[in-house]
């Protein structure tokens, strides 16, 4: 009987550990499956240390290799000018000749002299170089209705007035027709410490001047809840009518322990401090559905999208980096962030229709590095560059059943991912493994006539792309996936990123 035993106890643990390491994810179709909009994967620049001045903006003109990177993963829309620098900016200090421009104190990021010389058309130039949307965040904490009136007319009007007049003698006769407006930022903090009962009163009052002008059809949005503050939705969908507003954003940084302020740093660290923030970042996925739950009560056919216009990890600033500038380096565990998050937003494209990762130019968790005149694409980037085939596509919705991944008190999914149809009639699957030292077996049902693929990995989750360095997280070609009989198999190491192309 005790040999019995024994056998029995080791082949219910082989069984176990065997188990364990495998995962199998069903595609699920639905004819009336949402579309993923492109708009999730929007970008944000602020008015925030080297973001725009030395980023985007160097010796007076715009950097035409950061346009040309930002094209290639196509991003579909650009938040400006806040962020907190939103609610400090009057935007008439930046247009006209530049040399008549006033010289302001950016008292939110370092205090430091703000020139004005990247302003409205310069933005505007940006984003049309870019072939994106601009999304503006208007002045509600330091500015009037008045005010936004004033900048909606001046870039939206197409007839006769001296605010269009003052546009053409800035040298762009004709209107910009801009349709994303923020009433505000962080209303509930930097943007002016309000209840939520008294920020839904001030986004009526705005709402109420913000004109609808031909060709520029208005998509204003109410500035929404900072993370698990779900009494704020509720105040504001309760208070404000969903027809009156294009959606609520939400804003959520992954932070190493799991709460503020930043901390951690950004390329030293261990596996404790990589897998509390894998965990940090997967609360995301609570947190969308809670705030999309508040928002069906009073929306139940969810006409207004949930923006999360602010998103990403937020660490410690590099050392030797200047205070309030926010700059961090990207790391392999980053990437994997970035994916996992828009995972979370292609699953919930239904409320999801904008994001904004925060923030795209050497600020918080970037897309592109400069110094001087060099630039390095990070790790985050090339996963932005995998997702671009999700963008307006149709979502698959999927069952994921997935190992855990355990480290300490940390414990997660190992396994997430997200699936669409392109407009050609074939399917992309992004799947990722957050375990940072198990591969694991995966099977999907799908049908197909090949499969081709990409990977993002590398040999330490705190693994970088620096300047003056070969770059340590770069896309190779994946070629392990196997498809037969409508199904199909691979093995995703730790720590990485596919990206799966099924020809129909």
């Amino acid at each position: 009987m005790e040999k019995a035993f024994i056998i029995a106890f080791l082949c219910g643990l082989i069984i176990q550990i065997s188990s364990a390491q495998e995962a199998t994810i069903k595609l699920q179709p639905k004819a009336d499956a949402p579309e993923i909009s492109r708009h999730i994967y929007g970008q944000f620049a602020e008015h925030l240390g080297r973001s725009i001045y030395d980023g985007f903006y160097r010796y007076g003109k715009i950097r035409a290799d950061i346009v040309k990177a930002l094209k290639d993963v196509k991003i579909p829309n650009l938040r400006w000018p806040g962020g907190c620098f939103a609610d400090q900016y009057h935007w008439r200090d930046g247009i006209g000749p530049k040399a008549t421009r006033p010289q302001t104190v950016n008292t939110t990021w370092g205090m430091v002299t703000e020139t004005n010389a990247f302003g409205t058309h310069e933005f505007l130039d940006l984003c049309q170089q870019i072939g994106c949307e601009p999304y503006f965040a208007g002045n509600v904490g330091t500015g009037t209705p008045q005010e936004m009136s004033d900048w909606l007319e001046y870039l939206n009007f197409n007839g006769k007035s001296t605010l269009t007049a003052l546009r053409a003698k800035n040298g762009h006769p004709e209107p910009y027709k801009v349709s994303f407006w923020g009433v505000g930022n962080e209303s509930w903090g930097c943007g002016g410490s309000m209840t939520p009962e008294y920020y839904a009163n001030k986004y009526k009052q705005y709402a109420s001047f913000c004109q609808n002008y031909p060709g520029a059809p208005l998509k204003l949005i109410v500035s929404g809840a900072n993370s698990d503050d779900y009494n704020w939705t509720e105040v504001c969908m309760k208070n404000i009518d969903y027809r009156q507003m294009y959606g609520l954003s939400l804003h959520y940084y992954t932070m190493v322990k799991g709460h503020w302020p930043p901390s951690g740093s950004a390329t030293t660290f261990e596996e404790n401090e990589y897998a509390s923030a894998m965990q940090s970042a997967l609360k995301m996925e609570e947190i969308v559905t809670k705030h999309s739950a508040i928002m069906d009560k009073y929306d139940p056919k969810k006409k207004a999208a949930l923006l999360v216009d602010e998103w990403g990890i937020w660490t410690a600033e590099e050392p030797g980096t200047p205070k309030d500038w926010l700059f961090q380096q990207n790391s392999l565990r980053d990437a994997i962030i970035a994916a996992s998050t828009l995972n979370i937003f292609n699953n919930h494209a239904d409320r999801v229709r904008v994001a904004n990762l925060a923030q795209t130019v050497n600020v918080i968790h970037s897309l592109i590095l400069t110094k001087g005149d060099e630039m390095v694409l990070t790790p985050t980037y090339h996963v932005f560059d995998f997702y671009k085939v999700h963008q307006d596509a149709k979502l698959i919705p999927l069952e994921i059943n997935s190992p855990d991944y355990s480290y300490k008190e940390n414990k997660m999914k190992a396994i997430n991912a997200s699936a669409s149809i392109d407009k050609d009639g074939n399917t992309n699957i992004s799947l990722v493994n957050v375990d940072a030292t198990r591969d694991i077996s995966i099977s999907i049902n799908v049908a197909g006539s090949s499969v081709n693929g990409k990977i993002l990995t590398a040999s330490k989750f705190n693994a970088i792309n620096d300047f003056g360095q070969k770059p340590a997280v770069i896309p190779a070609a994946f070629n392990s996936a196997k498809l037969e009989n409508n199904k199909l198999t691979l093995t995703i190491p730790a720590k990485s990123i596919i990206q799966l192309l099924i020809k129909k």
